[in-house]
């Protein structure tokens, strides 16, 4: 693979977006309304598009962010997929031949920009970026259970990833030139054999545009898509958390049996008094099989072990992620002090959900009483104001829960980035 040189900005609007440069914030870390029509999905409200829309049927959105940026340059999204805690995928195309390589990927190792048909994908770049970061909340009207990422595609002219369907609703939202997208709803979801990648056999396109920066298109689940970069663009996708059915299942069980094991619930082992001797030791026991059923039948759950299992499932953060608490944390008294002329935010990693009895933080559950109803606030807008932190800082045992969130790089002081 040829080395790829270092290359100065493209323009004079990227250079003054790279991750080191001062940007002013221009994106709401608030979702809009959602009963107030929004450019960012065609003047519908969040209500009607996800009545209308929500996996049932594309839509194409014309400026749904007009003057919108990247929110890292092209340089910044190499260097971030330099990084080992970073997800990253080279694909390239050439002579009708997908190849696929997994990061990170040192400055040397990515083809030069003026080479044609490849792309590069970065996942995960709003635990990185807090512009990104931004950028992913504007989709907060539906719900942080389901929202999964902000993924970033850099391609040269030419660069794509082949005709292909995902299981996920996504957002495809053009920040930096033009893409070329073709779309079906074809029934016919047969894929190549023996690629590298998940690219369909017999794709028929429907409909086809070229969206610019600002335009998006959102795909439900199964939409066979296909992007082609029409000279260097950037793309990004917002996706979202869709499990499958097994998944859940078997991540359940788990949690079943976790939760047993750690109130002192792993009960007795398995025994068989009554076996006799036998001349087949390979076949199975039907005792065997109908005791282990009999085990298996007691296994009893309700409505409040599905939620505890959701909600400290879908908060945990990814294996990758790893938090940074401060190099010099503040004492209490200074934390305190910093968060009542400052407010708090919530670090860009952390998740936190809630339902009727319980809060779940980054895959810790824990009793929601009356004493932390302002953790309904906190998660909902992902802030503290100075004021609110005041009116809180009295309750020793609120202070002390978020100097140890703070401690633990989950909180950071001051309300944003």
């Amino acid at each position: 693979m040829p080395r790829r040189p270092t290359h100065p900005p493209a323009d004079a609007a990227s250079a003054a977006n790279s991750s080191s440069a001062a940007k002013p914030v221009t994106l709401p870390v608030t979702p809009p309304a959602p009963d107030l029509p929004t450019a960012l999905l065609g003047d519908l409200s969040p209500s009607q598009f996800m009545r209308r829309y929500w996996q049932k049927k594309p839509l194409l959105i014309r400026q749904a962010i007009p003057g919108i940026e990247a929110p890292l340059s092209r340089d910044a999204l190499f260097e971030l997929a330099n990084q080992d805690d970073v997800e990253a995928r080279l694909i390239t195309h050439f002579r009708n031949k997908w190849q696929l390589e997994h990061g990170p990927f040192a400055a040397d190792e990515l083809p030069s920009v003026k080479q044609r048909a490849w792309t590069l994908l970065v996942q995960g770049v709003d635990l990185h970026d807090d512009h990104a970061r931004a950028l992913l909340d504007r989709f907060r009207f539906v719900p942080d259970a389901r929202l999964d990422d902000l993924m970033i595609s850099y391609a040269s002219d030419g660069g794509g990833v082949g005709p292909h369907f995902d299981s996920y609703d996504v957002f495809l939202l053009q920040v930096k030139g033009k893409r070329r997208w073709r779309i079906s709803a074809q029934k016919d979801l047969t894929l190549q054999p023996g690629l590298p990648l998940k690219v369909l056999q017999n794709f028929e396109a429907e409909q086809e545009w070229v969206l610019e920066p600002g335009d998006m298109l959102y795909l439900p689940p199964h939409i066979a898509h296909d992007g082609i970069a029409e000279g260097e663009c950037m793309t990004c996708s917002i996706g979202f958390r869709a499990p499958s059915e097994h998944e859940l299942t078997a991540q359940f069980l788990y949690h079943l049996a976790e939760r047993g094991e750690a109130a002192g619930k792993s009960g007795a082992h398995y025994r068989d008094p009554q076996q006799p001797a036998v001349e087949t030791p390979a076949q199975l026991p039907a005792a065997l099989i109908e005791r282990v059923g009999a085990i298996l039948a007691r296994v009893k759950w309700n409505e409040q072990d599905i939620a505890s299992f959701l909600g400290t499932y879908l908060s945990e953060p990814k294996p990758s992620v790893v938090f940074d608490p401060p190099q010099r944390p503040l004492n209490d008294a200074r934390f305190v002090s910093a968060a009542s002329k400052q407010g708090l935010r919530l670090d860009r990693k952390t998740n936190l959900l809630y339902e009727r009895r319980f809060f779940f933080v980054n895959g810790e559950e824990m009793a929601w009483d009356g004493a932390k109803k302002w953790l309904f606030d906190l998660a909902n807008h992902r802030c503290m104001s100075a004021k609110r932190f005041v009116t809180l800082s009295h309750d020793s045992s609120v202070t002390a829960l978020l100097h140890e969130w703070y401690c633990a790089g989950w909180i950071q002081v001051g309300e944003l980035a």
